[in-house]
């Protein structure tokens, strides 16, 4: 068994399994300095982590304490940020939120170790990216120390929400999105960044088990010059159509190709892909189509400082079915093996 450990400030935070390059034993020590949190459960609120009916849960939203509300001033920095009772907020109809997409998401999870404390990955890689996205979609965006505190701040209030070890984590959705009032297709002149957070159980119904997927032929989640390198918000609606397709089908998620040749590997609905053939590492090289995801970059790390090869490159469907394996990676389950995959009919299982 092949395991990779990323430990945080000397906390473990993830751990993965993979049967490739067996009797091997990775380590990553990440270099921020925000691993861990203490929080204190809110005074208005006496229920405690005994008191949830932690088996239940799913992927769905759980109505929590807290959410976090920031607004943009008009020089475009943020200011005067807060914690407010979990509930609905304010917006115009003709947000260019809701008329024109300009809107951003991240995702993050905050979990349990096995002594109790709290643990966020990589924070701050979240804040980068989600300033890179802003740039792109003209909008201004928390810096990245604002965005740190703000969503320390959020788990921390929502401190009985994170699901004992092993029983699920917290999901973090930071959102940034354009609310004033808009007709023309110009940036809004003010924008919300907002945090909610909700406790679930792995995004697969399968738990941590190996999955089935289906590679998509005709639709594509991104094109050259769009927004696919970026989390902005519209880039998920289009694609429910093949994830509903699938799941009807019995597959669990939806690897696609890129929209040029229709041939080489992008990535899944919320993950991106590796291949593993001869003790190489392949994944299809960061483009402009394709998100730079954190769970991938560390991988890469990881492989890069024990010695591994890895490759960053085109990589043709074709290799799907010669690989040795074939693992997705992502915020919402670390890592994930294929248990079978079908493809213009042809089947690797």
């Amino acid at each position: 068994m092949f395991n990779v450990q990323l430990s945080f400030t000397n906390t473990t935070i993830f751990q993965f399994s993979s049967s490739f390059m067996a009797q091997h034993h990775l380590q990553l020590a990440a270099t921020s300095s925000h691993g861990w949190l203490r929080a204190t459960p809110s005074d208005a609120h006496s229920e405690t982590s005994a008191d949830k009916r932690w088996d239940s849960l799913a992927f769905n939203p759980v109505k929590t304490d807290y959410i976090y509300v920031m607004k943009s001033c008009k020089d475009g920095s943020f200011s005067n940020g807060g914690l407010r009772q979990y509930g609905n907020i304010e917006i115009s109809p003709s947000a260019a939120v809701l008329n024109y997409g300009q809107g951003i998401i991240e995702n993050l999870k905050a979990y349990k170790n096995k002594n109790g404390s709290i643990i966020l990955f990589r924070v701050e890689e979240n804040g980068l990216r989600m300033r890179v996205g802003a740039d792109r979609m003209c909008m201004p965006a928390p810096t990245i120390e604002q965005f740190v505190e703000a969503v320390t701040s959020t788990v921390s209030a929502n401190e009985r929400w994170v699901p004992p070890s092993n029983k699920g984590f917290l999901h973090v959705q930071p959102l940034l999105m354009g609310n004033g009032p808009v007709l023309s297709l110009i940036p809004a002149p003010e924008f919300i960044f907002l945090i909610y957070v909700t406790p679930v159980r792995n995004y697969f119904e399968g738990g941590l088990k190996p999955i089935n997927v289906v590679v998509e032929n005709d639709i594509h989640r991104a094109t050259l010059g769009g927004v696919g390198n970026i989390k902005a918000i519209g880039n998920y609606a289009g694609i429910m159509k093949a994830q509903a397709k699938a799941k009807a089908n019995g597959f669990s998620d939806v690897l696609y190709l890129d929209s040029i040749h229709n041939r080489y590997l992008e990535e899944f609905s919320t993950a991106n892909v590796f291949i593993v053939k001869d003790n190489t590492i392949s994944t299809p090289v960061l483009g402009r189509t394709i998100l730079p995801g954190i769970t991938r970059k560390s991988i890469i790390e990881i492989a890069h400082r024990q010695g591994f090869k890895v490759e960053e490159r085109l990589v043709p469907v074709e290799e799907l079915f010669d690989a040795d394996e074939v693992f997705c990676c992502g915020m919402l389950y670390a890592y994930c093996l294929l248990a079978a995959l079908l493809s213009m009919g042809k089947e690797r299982l």
